[in-house]
């Protein structure tokens, strides 16, 4: 297999990290990425301003090949929006990868060659195959190894309690969004405004919008904001405050708790929506009601799509549909994203050779990950892949503290999915990063 890349499936953040740090380590990298620019997945909440200063969001082998081409690193105590990271990082990383970056090029199948997911003889000696879509059609790519850092933004979860869409929802889809809406577009502003907004979910994307819509509220009174959460009291939902060792993130949390303890925003706690019924009304599971609701902003978080990894042995925990040596350490019943302890290789490794989940979708349904975490995963991945196995294990990760633990274990406390994302204001990466690993 000698002379064959290792496919990063993402251009993402934490996809062009893998990459970068493949090519120091002399491994030829090729990136494919469905879309038609590095970071799309983040162009689309570009609006959202990131909880965590550049110092946090370069990766440390992107840093050192952007040098090389001139690149000046932004203020490091700035924090950029998901527009600024796209602009000033991660275009500029896929331009000085050149061609080991392919656009418009949507990975759907991944497998071994010659053998399916039930065929032992042979299996470890035969490349893996990528299947790629674009413009021309289907290619077979050959692999020594892919790096699925393809993220979870593409998939949210629906508004249904029970994980599944409710009945009727479906149907209301066009007055429920499920990514966080740009409220500073003057069209967006006029969709919001003087309506009845349900927000659901009690994670930093949820906080996000209800700070955007009581801006909104105090524009235009008239405006109604119902804020529903699954879990049985508000509790620790607002963070850690100036606890927050990611001090706009704390802020944040603040801000959200001063609007709700304004008034101008409904509480409705416990509450699992069942069904969706017309007119846009919310049932619950235990039959209460929110009626005259006009729009629904869903932040209920997001899953890894699994679909095109049919053909792949994965080893992935049943709850959370994480590694299973990574599931322990991330449960959002126990961890922030500031008690995730260090991870690498060794966790993120799978019964098929050379296939790994990187960045948001290593998580699953887990919803706590700061970009930092990512650039830890695919530094220790390239060192492996490299042959340098001592650096591969040598796993050394301080990520800064929530000020809050997950969730207590009650009963009431939220699960992965209601929780949006610990780290970020949209919800894969810091900002709710919902980017493309």
């Amino acid at each position: 297999m000698d002379g064959l890349p290792v496919v990063v499936v993402g251009a993402g953040p934490v996809g062009l990290a893998a990459a970068a740090e493949l090519v120091e380590r002399g491994v030829e990298p090729l990136v494919l990425e469905h879309g038609e620019q590095a970071g799309a997945a983040v162009a689309q909440w570009g609006h959202v301003r990131l909880f965590s200063r550049w110092a946090e969001l370069v990766d440390p082998a992107a840093r050192r090949l952007l040098a090389s081409h001139g690149w000046q690193h932004p203020d490091e105590d700035a924090y950029p929006t998901g527009a600024d990271w796209v602009a000033r990082y991660l275009r500029p990383l896929a331009d000085a990868l050149g061609d080991r970056v392919r656009f418009g090029a949507e990975v759907v199948g991944v497998a071994r060659r010659g053998r399916d997911r039930v065929v032992d003889a042979g299996r470890d000696v035969e490349p893996l195959t990528v299947h790629v879509r674009s413009a021309s059609g289907v290619d077979v790519v050959h692999a020594l190894a892919v790096i699925d850092a393809s993220g979870t933004w593409a998939t949210p979860n629906p508004l249904g309690g029970d994980g599944l869409p409710a009945p009727g929802e479906h149907e209301a889809s066009d007055r429920i969004a499920y990514r966080l809406p740009d409220l500073s577009e003057s069209d967006v502003r006029a969709r919001y405004a003087r309506k009845h907004v349900v927000v659901t979910g009690s994670g930093h994307s949820a906080l996000t919008a209800l700070v955007a819509l009581d801006d909104l509220a105090q524009e235009h009174p008239d405006t109604r904001i119902t804020w529903l959460l699954r879990r049985g009291r508000i509790g620790d939902t607002f963070g850690g405050g100036e606890a927050d060792q990611l001090p706009a993130r704390g802020a944040l949390g603040q801000r959200a708790e001063a609007a709700v303890h304004s008034g101008r925003i409904d509480v409705v706690t416990g509450f699992r929506t069942e069904r969706v019924e017309p007119g846009l009304a919310l049932v619950s599971t235990d039959g209460r009601r929110v009626d005259t609701v006009d729009e629904v902003i869903a932040s209920t978080g997001f899953r890894p799509d699994l679909s095109w990894l049919s053909e792949i042995r994965l080893e992935l925990d049943t709850t959370l549909q994480a590694p299973v040596k990574l599931a322990p350490l991330i449960d959002p019943n126990v961890h922030s994203c500031g008690t995730v302890y260090p991870h690498g290789v060794r966790e993120l490794s799978h019964p098929e050779s050379g296939m790994y989940l990187v960045g948001m979708k290593s998580y699953g349904r887990a919803p706590t990950f700061l970009a930092l975490t990512g650039y830890e995963q695919v530094r220790s991945i390239a060192a492996a892949l490299a042959g340098d196995y001592a650096s591969a294990e040598r796993v050394e990760l301080v990520l800064p503290e929530t000020g809050v633990c997950g969730g207590s274990g009650l009963a009431d406390e939220p699960a992965a999915e209601e929780q949006g994302g610990c780290c970020g204001a949209p919800s894969e990466s810091d900002a709710l990063a919902a980017s493309a690993g």
